[in-house]
């Protein structure tokens, strides 16, 4: 391993992490992201409006089949029996636009942030192209993950409400 990189071996090459040896705990993670759009834009998908349908139910399920198949999109992601996926969308007048939280669980070897990561990470880019039609200036920000749990690790929470 170079530097600390788990994905880096002794020669500097990419390689998968052997977690083979790892204890099998609960672990859970939360990530969040956001869509800023113009105020028009969101009372489409609010009052349900969009010509495409309901974004929101849409962007659920693809948040959801995408932490499911994280592995196929990030390199030397391990394959996970994932318990729970859950993607909750908020309109929020403020941005304005949609606030993104996903969470995901497994009982397993390796953690699950990146499926929580994928999960947001998807549902907003779904927001995005349903409704680019009538708003192509949206933007897709602050994804990150908020927190984390189980593992040889332990708990780590996002310290900064930013």
């Amino acid at each position: 391993m170079a530097d600390g990189l788990t994905h880096i071996d002794s020669k500097g090459e990419a390689t998968m992490v052997d977690v083979a040896d790892k204890d099998v705990t609960s672990r859970v993670a939360i990530a969040e992201s956001a869509v800023t759009m113009q105020r028009e834009t969101l009372d489409l998908i609010v009052f349900g409006n969009a010509k495409k349908g309901d974004v929101l139910a849409t962007a659920r399920i693809a948040g959801i089949m995408a932490a499911k198949r994280t592995h196929d999109l990030i390199p030397l992601c391990h394959p996970l029996a994932l318990s729970k996926v859950q993607v909750d969308l908020e309109p929020d007048d403020d941005l304005p636009g949609i606030r993104i939280s996903a969470m995901a669980k497994v009982s397993g070897q390796t953690g699950v942030e990146m499926e929580a990561l994928t999960a947001a990470s998807v549902a907003a880019l779904t927001i995005y192209d349903m409704a680019k039609a009538v708003d192509r200036g949206m933007e897709i920000g602050l994804t990150r993950l908020v927190e984390k749990s189980g593992g040889k690790s332990g708990t780590w929470r996002r310290s900064d409400e930013t």
